[in-house]
């Protein structure tokens, strides 16, 4: 007798497909101030990040607002948690973390994140923010590129 067990299969969407996503989600929105609303509403989604990462130990050098930002790898996959004290701010790493997040070392080190400038992002900041969004993305492949150059010690 063959047992009825049920499969579950974990989907992984792939990383330009996370993007293309985000860029359609965008799209709906005709002008900046609504885009701006859906940032500040994705930002309010981002799961809480446990208050123990809110250090200086975790916070990103290079950013205006403060942003936390804390990775954990599982030998595989980095899932990163993040927080900021600004509203905007906290939407913009909201959208990294959902590109990014969940994926292995070399995956975020080749990311090229072309729904920042496919929805607009990057020339919708002030010049402040914008460098935070650089510093940003400068941390998360910076964490990749430790953890990657970690397991290929390891390996």
């Amino acid at each position: 007798m063959k047992s009825n067990r049920n499969v579950f299969i974990v989907f992984k969407m792939e990383l330009n497909q996370v993007q293309n996503n985000i860029v359609e989600e965008f799209a709906v929105f005709d002008d900046w101030m609504d885009k701006y609303n859906f940032l500040i509403e994705l930002g309010k989604e981002l799961p809480v990040i446990d208050p123990r990462y809110k250090t200086k130990d975790f916070l990103i050098e290079g950013c205006q607002s403060k942003v936390w930002l804390h990775p954990e790898f599982d030998g595989e996959i980095i899932t990163f948690t993040a927080d900021s004290d600004a509203i905007i701010t906290r939407g913009i790493v909201s959208l990294l973390i959902k590109v990014l997040s969940g994926r292995t070392p070399k995956e975020i080190i080749a990311a090229n994140l072309f729904f920042i400038d496919k929805i607009g992002l990057r020339q919708n900041l002030s010049p402040t923010r914008s460098n935070g969004l650089l510093s940003m993305v400068r941390q998360i492949k910076l964490y990749a590129l430790a953890y990657d150059t970690k397991n290929k010690k390891a390996n």
